[in-house]
């Protein structure tokens, strides 16, 4: 099993940028797919974005449609990490942020299995 550790949320003013990085254990990191949730005062844990593990054929990445072309995930499978660099950020964004991580995107998708996460918040 993998754990993880979220970092790098903070105070941001609205159009500024964060990177959040995940601290991944375990040996089989590159095996496994990746993705970011949030959850914002008062709603539910949301999806942000995910992205596939490196072995069989090219990565891709998925988004939320409220992030898709201010957010993207990456990964460093040497260092076990992966990381989701947000620009243009808006107050809505406010949030903490959680890493998750699963066989697949889908399993990613569809995890109920939580760290501290890491809280962000934009200011406007």
């Amino acid at each position: 099993q993998v754990q993880l550790v979220e970092s790098g949320g903070g105070l941001v003013q609205a159009g500024g940028s964060l990177r959040l990085s995940c601290a991944a254990s375990g040996r089989t990191f590159g095996s496994y797919a990746m993705g970011w949730f949030r959850r914002a005062p008062g709603k539910g844990r949301e999806f942000v974005a995910a992205i596939s593990w490196s072995g069989g054929g090219a990565e891709y990445a998925e988004y939320a449609d409220s992030v898709k072309g201010r957010f993207a995930i990456s990964r460093d499978n040497a260092k076990n990490t992966v990381s989701l660099q947000m620009n243009s950020l808006k107050p809505e964004d406010t949030a903490v942020y959680y890493c998750a991580a699963g066989p697949t995107v889908v399993h990613v998708r569809r995890n109920n299995s939580w760290g501290q996460g890491t809280q962000v918040t934009v200011s406007s």
